[in-house]
């Protein structure tokens, strides 16, 4: 096993949340590690556009990711890709224990800023054809489904978003949507009513997804009626997008936080739970509107008061 890595803080992600938390920890001359298990930048360089950062108008979440990373190894960041498999308490010491796959780290504080992981619609057949013919980003994936038809599961705003994305790209896109009105924002339900390609089926669910190596057959259910029906298509023409919702990545500080309903960390306004020292960021904890903008306030806001727990001076 090898031997404990001392440092005041530990930040466990490399999103917005935790890029932001990463430059305002190295500003507060914090001795800071930030892990991230996949790709720096989050679920945000799966976002093709991104018109409402401040400052930044019409990029792409790649590039805004990767300006982040640059921006805090400029600082002198530490940031390390190594995922993140617990996170305990040593009850004798006060101190955190922070267990990587190559590393362990002892740390005065932690941020969690692990954000939220698609949550999964439910539909037979969703499990099997995940990542052939059912996906979780259009941004990703929509381009294998140029001139096909497309199905978006989902009623809120990145539904919306996502299926005006893969309208520019599929023949046609129905949105599936379970309630008998969509949740998303006044001006996206405007855009999808006014485009020619989208399709929307209120009070309407898939049921189940079949076919051999790729989906053919759709089953849908009315759920006025709770009469179902069935779409066929020939395989590989035919993709389902699945966006109802993201599950927080709070297992790693479930038993050291409070949690809401949904799984998302509680905090105060200065990111603190009601562990002493640690703090979660970004979309992991609970909050009206998530956002990289929040996001990023989120980081800045954690590392700040990570350094004032330590005794240390923070920027004002």
């Amino acid at each position: 096993m090898p031997e404990l890595v001392s440092k005041d803080l530990v930040i466990v992600g490399g999103g917005p949340a935790g890029l932001s938390a990463a430059i305002y920890a190295r500003r507060s001359l914090l001795d800071a590690v930030t892990l991230e298990r996949e790709a720096l930048g989050g679920q945000t360089i799966l976002t093709s556009e991104i018109d409402n950062y401040p400052g930044v108008p019409h990029t792409d979440g790649f590039t805004l990711s990767d300006a982040m990373r640059a921006q805090a190894e400029e600082l002198g960041a530490h940031i390390v890709m190594d995922p993140v498999s617990s996170i305990g308490l040593d009850d004798k010491t006060g101190r955190f224990v922070v267990e990587a796959a190559s590393a362990r780290y002892d740390a005065a504080s932690v941020i969690l800023a692990a954000g939220a992981r698609p949550r999964p619609a439910g539909f037979e057949g969703e499990e099997r054809f995940a990542g052939h013919g059912v996906s979780y980003c259009a941004t990703c994936d929509g381009m294998f489904y140029r001139d096909k038809q497309v199905f978006v599961v989902g009623g809120g705003n990145s539904a919306a978003e996502e299926a005006l994305f893969l309208a520019r790209i599929a023949s046609k896109v129905t949105l599936i949507v379970r309630k008998d009105h969509l949740r998303a924002q006044t001006a996206l339900v405007r855009e999808l009513e006014e485009n020619e390609k989208v399709e929307l089926r209120l009070l309407t669910s898939i049921v189940s997804v079949e076919g051999d190596e790729l989906p053919g057959k759709i089953t849908l259910r009315d759920n006025a009626t709770g009469a179902t029906y069935v779409e066929r298509f020939e395989e590989g023409s035919v993709g389902i997008f699945v966006l109802v919702g993201r599950i927080p990545e709070t297992e790693l500080v479930s038993g050291l936080v409070k949690l809401d309903g949904q799984g998302y960390a509680l905090t105060d306004e200065r990111m603190a739970t009601w562990t002493p020292g640690l703090f979660v960021a970004g979309d992991a904890r609970a909050k009206p509107l998530r956002q990289i903008v929040t996001a990023a306030s989120d980081g800045a806001v954690a590392a700040t008061s990570a350094a004032a727990y330590l005794g240390l001076p923070v920027e004002g």
